[in-house]
């Protein structure tokens, strides 16, 4: 026998060509591929809403299973609870403007700062034909623009420091709509300094969390969308900055979740949900994919 190439095959080698080729022939006539198909690749859902919290400067551990706590460590039981979650820095504002805009924006304290120009979740948003409205509690009026006022404080207020979200989606928590359908594609739900836990106790913010996320949880379990509560940062500044992260809604598969999530993660989750592209350190990271269920819209 000759190869193609006019070369001349030894018999034992021809035979052993010959019954490769049959058994090719066979695996395509039955369909016996031993090969698959590539997996789909992981998706995330869409929901029709999203609400994130941020609470303030607690370690993971002063919360879930903190008596004092018994809201906010059920939440994490019927929930997504990442228990390896962590801030990215000290103090607080630049974890806030990293979660927003995916980069702490060369911020390091807690001063008033911006205005930025730069691309952020909010302008991603509208850009793409969506919406977003930033919630504050004790904001004084719509699009307030100063550093504190009372228990208000523009720190924890990423989105009045870019010059490219409107001063109308900047709200006080009083706006927030009694009629959940009414919500934007993504708010963000800021406590004032006592909720939030950075002025008062534990069971102080564990409380206002029932009275204000309980009633939106249940309704998005009827309606496709979905709670995330996070931190700031972790009160222990000497150590790995380990905060409480919990993802609730119907298209969470509960339990616990070993893998690392940061706010960059976050970020890119929430821009993974509404295709938007990743900015700035969110493009370092994979958004979170195996916390869904098989419905994911």
């Amino acid at each position: 026998m000759r190869r193609a190439d006019g070369f001349a095959m030894a018999p034992q080698r021809a035979g052993r060509a010959l019954t490769a080729f049959l058994v090719v022939l066979a695996v395509a006539v039955t369909g016996c591929a031993t090969t698959r198909e590539p997996p789909a690749p992981a998706r995330v859902p869409t929901p029709d809403h999203v609400v994130v919290v941020v609470f303030e400067n607690k370690d993971a551990d002063q919360i879930l299973g903190n008596p004092d706590a018994p809201y906010l460590t059920a939440l994490a039981r019927q929930g997504a609870d990442f228990t390896d979650a962590h801030a990215e820095t000290h103090p607080s504002q630049p974890n806030y403007l990293a979660l927003f805009s995916g980069d702490t924006q060369g911020v390091a304290d807690d001063s008033c700062t911006g205005p930025f120009p730069t691309p952020n979740l909010a302008s991603q948003l509208v850009e793409a034909g969506r919406t977003f409205t930033g919630y504050a509690e004790d904001l004084p009026a719509v699009g307030y623009t100063g550093c504190e006022d009372g228990d208000y404080v523009r720190k924890h207020n990423p989105w009045v420091n870019f010059s490219n979200v409107p001063a109308e989606a900047n709200r006080p928590l009083s706006d927030l709509p009694a009629d959940y359908a009414d919500l934007p594609t993504v708010s963000f739900l800021i406590p004032n300094l006592c909720h939030d836990m950075h002025d008062c106790d534990v069971a102080t913010g564990d409380g206002w969390a029932r009275e204000h996320l309980d009633g939106y949880l249940r309704w998005a379990h009827d309606h496709n969308s979905l709670l995330v509560v996070t931190f700031d940062e972790a009160e222990s500044p000497g150590g790995d900055n380990r905060i409480v992260t919990v993802f609730a809604g119907p298209m969470v598969a509960p339990g616990q979740y070993a893998e690392r999530v940061d706010h960059y993660r976050l970020l890119r989750t929430l821009q993974a949900m509404y295709g938007l592209a990743p900015l700035g350190h969110s493009a370092d990271t994979d958004p979170i994919t195996d916390v869904w269920t098989g419905d994911t819209r």
